[in-house]
């Protein structure tokens, strides 16, 4: 990373900085969702699908992180878009290559290989699955 700081870093994809910007946006959702799930109000009028697994004082504490955390991944999402935007006054651009998958490389730089399918289909099988667990009450494995 620091070497693309001082500009000394050529690749195709997300920049080392980017990518950390990424994996930060990744794992700030994954905890955003965590915290929903065991969330709850007041009233318990509002509440998420495993809050019944936690004490009452636990899914207040996850509510107010939840609410909490909501700020900070706006805040994370608009410096993220702000990059993309200084990338573009700069002539770089990023928005046509994160809609289609493709972008312009430049000399000497092997461009990327295409993803494997077939992972691509396991997540979204996994996805589903851990999903259709949750809407079911999230019982206890047997």
């Amino acid at each position: 990373m620091f070497g693309y700081l001082q500009g000394a870093w050529r690749g195709i994809g997300h920049n080392p900085l980017g990518a950390v910007s990424v994996v930060a946006l990744l794992g700030l959702v994954l905890l955003q969702v965590a915290l929903g799930l065991f969330a709850s109000d007041e009233d318990g009028l509002m509440q998420g699908p495993l809050a019944n697994l936690v004490s009452m004082s636990a899914s207040d504490t996850a509510k107010e992180l939840h609410e909490g955390l909501f700020n900070v991944l706006l805040a994370f999402i608009g410096l993220h878009v702000a990059a993309i935007a200084f990338y573009k006054w700069r002539g770089k651009p990023l928005l046509g290559a994160m809609i289609i998958g493709k972008g312009e490389t430049e000399p000497g730089v092997e461009p990327m290989r295409p993803g494997k399918w077939w992972a691509a289909l396991l997540c979204l099988v996994a996805a589903i699955a851990i999903t259709r667990w949750i809407i079911a009450g999230a019982p206890p494995f047997s």
